[in-house]
C-alpha cells in the first residue's frame, strides 16, 4: 500500500459551481502507476465545498446555482452571522448541505468517474478567493 498526499491552491474563482478535474488529476502524479486505489478530496474553507456530477454541459453547473441560491436566500433577516457580507451565512449553509470532502475510486492510474462526471469546486462567495485542496490517496 502506498499513500500520496498533496495540497493543491485553486485559483480564485468566482461565485458558481466550476470543474476543477484537470487541476486535480495533475496532482496525481505517482497514482498513474498505481492499479487499484481510493483517492479523498478535502477541501480545507467552510464556505466553499466539493461535488461530483455533469461535466459536460454547462447548463447544469448554472441550474445548481440557481437552486441553491433559491433554497438558501441571501439577506434573510433572521440570520445572524453577517460579519462579511449578505452572501456570508449562506455559504456555510451551502457548504455544508454539499459536503467537504469526496472519495473517488482510483483505477488504472486514474481517477475512475463516469463517462459524464466531473469533480465541481461549489463556490459560494461572491469574492471567496484562492482555495486549498488536501488530496490524499491510497493505492497500489
Amino acid at each position: 500500500m502506498q499513500i500520496h498526499q498533496q495540497q493543491l491552491t485553486l485559483r480564485a474563482y468566482p461565485r458558481g459551481f466550476h470543474l476543477i478535474t484537470d487541476e486535480i488529476n495533475a496532482c496525481l502524479g505517482p497514482v498513474r502507476e498505481w492499479k487499484s486505489g481510493i483517492c479523498n478530496l478535502f477541501i480545507q474553507h467552510t464556505s466553499a465545498s466539493l461535488t461530483i456530477n455533469e461535466n459536460a454541459d454547462p447548463t447544469v453547473r448554472r441550474d445548481f446555482e440557481t437552486y441553491f441560491n433559491k433554497a438558501v436566500p441571501e439577506n434573510d433577516p433572521d440570520y445572524l452571522h453577517n460579519d462579511e457580507g449578505s452572501d456570508d451565512m449562506p455559504a456555510h449553509l451551502k457548504a455544508s448541505l454539499m459536503g467537504a470532502s469526496l472519495n473517488v475510486p482510483i483505477r488504472n492510474g486514474k481517477l475512475a468517474l463516469g463517462t459524464w462526471q466531473g469533480v465541481y469546486l461549489c463556490e459560494h462567495r461572491n469574492y471567496g478567493g484562492q482555495r486549498k485542496l488536501l488530496i490524499t490517496a491510497w493505492g497500489n
